[in-house]
């Protein structure tokens, strides 16, 4: 079963990321620092709110939805994207390059492997 974005996106638009946190069984301190964010960006209603967050929050949201299909679930595919290194991109892993702001470069990668691109 596929997990829905739009159960994660309040009515205002910001993405809320407590659904996500419970189906992938992890704090919100792990996820903060999985994607390159401060706690207190998750948990403080400003930060959360904040441009820079929200933004965070959507690329990670995109590349994970991206590679959902062919991971299988929801779960797999955030183990993908916090252990599988990618060679193009210098071996290391999504959450890596997320992390210092190569999300990007990671959605491009996922767009030459949707094209029929080699790995």
């Amino acid at each position: 079963m596929s997990f829905e974005i739009s159960s994660i996106v309040n009515r205002e638009g910001f993405i809320i990321a407590d659904a996500l946190l419970y189906e992938l069984h992890i704090t919100k301190r792990e996820f903060a620092h999985a994607i390159g964010l401060s706690h207190s960006a998750i948990i403080r209603k400003d930060r959360l709110h904040a441009v820079s967050t929200q933004q965070r929050l959507r690329q990670t949201m995109e590349i994970l939805k991206r590679i959902e299909p062919w991971a299988g679930s929801i779960s797999a595919a955030w183990s993908w994207y916090r252990t599988h290194p990618i060679a193009p991109l210098g071996d290391l892993t999504a959450e890596e390059l997320v992390s210092h702001g190569r999300a990007n470069d990671v959605r491009t990668y996922l767009s030459h492997i949707a094209e029929g691109g080699y790995a």
